[in-house]
């Protein structure tokens, strides 16, 4: 007997598909996981569908986080992510991939984690569906050479090329998707500078090398313009901050547009300097180690990067006490307001080049047939207001694999049909339950 087809019908909604078209009035049928029909769907084809009725919301791909710290602790105190417990650390770590996803995010890739099997933990437990989250692409703690951590507590050191091969194969033993470089300071440790880089080039090709040859890919904290070009020159497949980039940088990345990413995490930088106050670091501080100069300088080499046509994804340092979590939207919102993005190329950098970034871009990141159906219905227009989508209450429906995470109650609901695999549960329920 042939296994019924489990269809969710979205029913006139407006259809912001990601591929740079204007959005445009229609219907979406998901099969099972993934997008089947988009635009017009015959009645046929939809029998013993659910229906969502969009009544013109906005239906789009659910977004990525290009730079994401699950185990970020929404703490000001920073040596604080070493020293808390690994069972509350855990709890916490579910609980912000369940933020993510509860805020419209299906596609996240981990920047670091503060301890060893964190990220892989929550990764695989999301995985086999025993905890709700995006799909995810698990790091480690991030390397640094001695005398280079940000935080020592949270830190993996390695020195010399042979030190990196040893902590990037002893970090793949674990089953990280990524590898984590901490190659430059950063201005609020007081110590360590933004524009000072760490990393020698023998130590930064030793550690991609040996990640590449076991089929990883590396990320780097890089905020110098040194670190971007030791990047750039070693093939590091994803840039984060990348502040002070200079021409030379800018012309390294432009010719090499087609494998790099650069993900800034401009939040960080916006919050740090002007929302962190009530937590112990004011305007008048984060200003006098370099703040405003960083947040000048990444802006005016970011919109440059855009203009070039290097891609620029959203994310990055969400989970701080100034950064929580649940906030990650406001990245959208900097990129038209201060890179120069419009909406749709900011929609664009979070939903189709994150289908890239988590490497999947044939079925992730789109409104297409053939798709993995990982949607959201947003009551509103992204493109007239950026900004909607950082109001959860506007994202009335987040789907993943063509499975709903998140309804929206005020909604009225056609019953949806019992899944294949639900059938099979409560089967085997039933058996268990009347067993003698």
């Amino acid at each position: 007997m042939p296994v019924p087809i489990d269809k969710t019908l979205f029913r006139n909604v407006s259809i912001l598909d990601s591929t740079g078209a204007d959005p445009y009035p229609g219907d979406v049928l998901v099969e099972n996981d993934r997008i089947a029909v988009v635009g017009t769907v015959e009645a046929s084809r939809a029998e013993g569908a659910r229906v969502i009725q969009g009544r013109g919301r906005t239906l789009m791909s659910g977004l990525c986080d290009a730079h994401t710290h699950f185990t970020w602790n929404n703490s000001a105190d920073l040596d604080g992510l070493g020293t808390m417990p690994v069972e509350e650390h855990l709890l916490f770590a579910l609980e912000s991939a369940r933020t993510y996803i509860d805020s419209g995010y299906t596609m996240c890739l981990g920047a670091a984690s503060a301890k060893d099997r964190l990220d892989v933990v929550c990764r695989d437990a999301i995985n086999a569906g025993r905890f709700p989250g995006p799909r995810y692409l698990a790091n480690g703690p991030e390397i640094a050479v001695t005398g280079g951590a940000l935080i020592k507590s949270i830190t993996k050191f390695a020195d010399g090329p042979e030190g990196m091969r040893k902590a990037v194969r002893e970090l793949i033993e674990l089953g990280v998707d990524q590898i984590k470089l901490s190659m430059t300071g950063e201005e609020i440790t007081g110590t360590q500078r933004a524009e000072d880089t760490y990393f020698s080039d023998e130590e930064t090709a030793a550690a991609v090398t040996e990640a590449h040859r076991r089929g990883k890919r590396v990320c780097a904290h890089a905020r110098s313009a040194e670190s971007v070009k030791m990047c750039v020159r070693n093939k590091v497949d994803i840039i984060y901050h990348a502040s002070f980039t200079d021409a030379e940088g800018m012309d390294m990345l432009e010719a090499n547009k087609d494998w790099v990413f650069v993900a800034p995490g401009l939040n960080w930088l916006i919050a740090t300097l002007y929302e962190a106050e009530a937590f112990g670091f004011p305007q008048e501080a984060a200003e006098a180690v370099g703040y405003k100069k960083e947040l000048d300088t990444a802006v005016k080499g970011l919109r440059e990067m855009h203009q070039r046509g290097i891609r620029v994804l959203p994310g990055g340092d969400y989970g701080f006490a100034w950064t929580p979590h649940g906030t990650y939207a406001r990245d959208l919102e900097h990129f038209v307001e201060l890179l120069g993005f419009t909406p749709m190329e900011a929609i664009i950098s979070a939903t189709a080049w994150g289908g890239e970034i988590m490497l999947r871009p044939d079925e992730l990141g789109k409104v297409q047939p053939g798709y993995l159906a990982d949607l959201i219905l947003v009551d509103g227009d992204p493109l007239a207001d950026i900004t909607v989508l950082q109001d959860h209450s506007k994202i009335n429906y987040v789907m993943k694999d063509g499975r709903f995470h998140k309804e929206h109650a005020g909604d009225d609901h056609t019953p949806a049909p019992p899944r294949p695999t639900d059938l099979v549960h409560d089967m085997a329920e039933s058996v268990v339950t009347h067993r003698p």
